[in-house]
């Protein structure tokens, strides 16, 4: 069963990895990176500092632990553990794979902490404002763009994708649970 979910992974992510332009390289390898993403991320803060003025410390203090856990759980524990080669590193799809600025990413993958980290933000954001946004529920494509990138540039698999994903996903809704358990605590209206 093992053997059967390995091998449908690496040919999906093969399909997939073979869906490339030489156009979409550059946009692909920007969208993959980290800095490149810092306007973006100063536009959520500063629209959690406009909503929650002083509470924003705490909002953003748990979008940090939600982070955090997200990719603790993926890079501090997972890849170490489960040592599941990249498909950059894995020898039977050398000259396979289709490679952007010939990065390779580390040697391990299982789960990426790319798809932990954007779906961890994503799902605390969209729980934070869904109810006065209905739009907030876009972030969710940038956090699947973000996860796809990884499977194009060749350094994750889907199910990579897909672990990484959910476990950001688990992380961003317990650090929301853990925001709404500490409003309620430290910021109790008296009548």
């Amino acid at each position: 069963m093992i053997d059967a979910l390995i091998e449908f992974d690496q040919d999906l992510f093969l399909f997939l990895n073979e869906l490339n332009a030489t156009w979409l390289d550059p946009i692909m390898f920007w969208i993959s990176g980290k800095k490149e993403w810092i306007p973006f991320y100063l536009l959520i803060i500063g629209f959690i500092i406009y909503r929650y003025k002083w509470k924003s410390i705490l909002v953003l203090s748990c979008i940090a632990i939600s982070i955090a856990l997200a990719d603790q759980i993926t890079s501090g524990f997972m890849k170490p553990f489960f040592e599941r080669l990249r498909p950059s590193h894995e020898p039977i799809l050398e000259g396979l794979i289709h490679h952007v600025n010939n990065y390779k990413g580390g040697k391990y993958g299982f789960a990426s902490s790319h798809a932990a980290n954007s779906f961890s933000m994503a799902m605390f954001v969209w729980l934070l404002f869904r109810k006065e946004h209905r739009w907030i529920i876009w972030i969710f494509a940038w956090a699947l763009v973000v996860s796809y990138s990884r499977i194009y540039l060749g350094v994750h698999y889907p199910g990579d994708i897909l672990v990484g994903g959910a476990i950001g996903a688990l992380s961003g809704l317990f650090s929301y649970k853990l925001f709404i358990w500490a409003e309620q605590q430290w910021f109790k209206t008296t009548s």
